[in-house]
């Protein structure tokens, strides 16, 4: 028998089976909050900040600095901090903080490098600022927005399994669990379904990409 084998017989058990549907949830939870949060910070700080120069820069260099700290150290960082400690609010903040860079980064410059003759024509039209930012400026922005999103969610998809480290649950409960009794397949069982999450949502954000994208003449 193949370890892919073993792997579905091991997930196919009903006590596996409905672990492994458990830790689906929770990881499918893990990347919603902290996806939520992250566009509910990154699309308005990214829009505000690309108005100034010294905003822009300042935001772009601090998501910079957030770039390059390792995902495990962010979680471990919060586990040590009161009121957080082993729990899914610490997974949840640090997935957060993951995936906040390219959804701010790429919101600023798709502001930032928009045609000023485009806002020119639109203000010339006398379409209030709201108008135009709804009607003129975000379809124009949004493919780069976009990109930035699915940067982040293919991000977040991997990245939850850190959860597992610090008792949050998701799939990497499988990957650390086969890790720690040497069982290839176990760990499979949790990383495939990963892989498969990652490249479904891949796939969806392409294809919303390509429906954004203005046509090319």
């Amino acid at each position: 028998m193949s370890v892919f084998q073993q792997a579905l017989a091991y997930a196919l058990e009903p006590r596996n089976l409905a672990r492994l549907s458990a830790a689906l949830s929770r990881h499918g939870q893990l990347v919603a909050s902290a996806m939520a949060i992250a566009l509910l910070l990154g699309l308005p700080f990214g829009w505000w900040s690309s108005r100034s120069r010294i905003i822009s820069a300042l935001a772009i260099n601090t998501t910079n600095i957030l770039r390059v700290i390792p995902s495990l150290a962010i979680l471990f960082l919060f586990v040590a901090i009161p009121g957080y400690g082993l729990s899914i609010r610490s997974a949840i903040v640090a997935l957060t903080i993951l995936a906040l860079p390219p959804i701010l980064i790429n919101t600023n410059a798709a502001f930032r490098t928009l045609n000023p003759a485009v806002r020119e024509a639109a203000k010339a039209m006398g379409m209030p600022a709201w108008l135009q930012l709804w009607r003129v400026e975000l379809p124009l922005a949004a493919p780069v927005i976009l990109s930035g999103i699915r940067i982040a969610l293919v991000e977040v998809i991997a990245s939850a399994t850190l959860a597992a480290f610090i008792g949050a649950g998701g799939l990497g409960s499988f990957i650390t669990l086969g890790f720690s009794m040497s069982r290839v397949d176990i760990l499979l069982v949790g990383a495939i379904p990963v892989a498969l999450l990652a490249i479904v949502a891949e796939i969806v954000m392409a294809g919303l990409l390509r429906w954004v994208r203005p046509p090319q003449f």
